[in-house]
């Protein structure tokens, strides 16, 4: 067992860690997740409204199953063009933490 003391407390001055690095600088990795995520609602959304296509009624399953397409592609969508931190405007200065 080790008595070392751990690093970073998620404090704003943090480095940051692997994934939410690559998501701010890789342009590529942003466009597979991203595009993965939108492909993945499309994906969904087409099996739910295949069974609506068939006649089949339109149940509470399938609201449930096509908002949850709505939420993947969207999700997709903001990986695509906002990154995590990068939501404030040009010129004004990211929200402080109140320290």
């Amino acid at each position: 067992m080790s008595a070392a003391p751990e690093q970073g407390g998620g404090g704003a001055d943090a480095p940051l860690s692997k994934p939410q690095e690559l998501l701010k600088t890789c342009w590529s990795c942003r466009v597979i997740s991203g595009g993965g995520l939108v492909l993945a609602g499309a994906y969904v959304y087409s099996a739910a409204t295949k069974v609506m296509r068939r006649g089949g009624p339109a149940s509470m399953g399938l609201v449930a199953q096509i908002t949850f397409a709505a939420s993947l592609a969207a999700w997709g969508i903001v990986i695509l063009t906002d990154p995590v931190g990068k939501s404030h405007r040009v010129g004004e200065e990211p929200p402080s933490t109140g320290r």
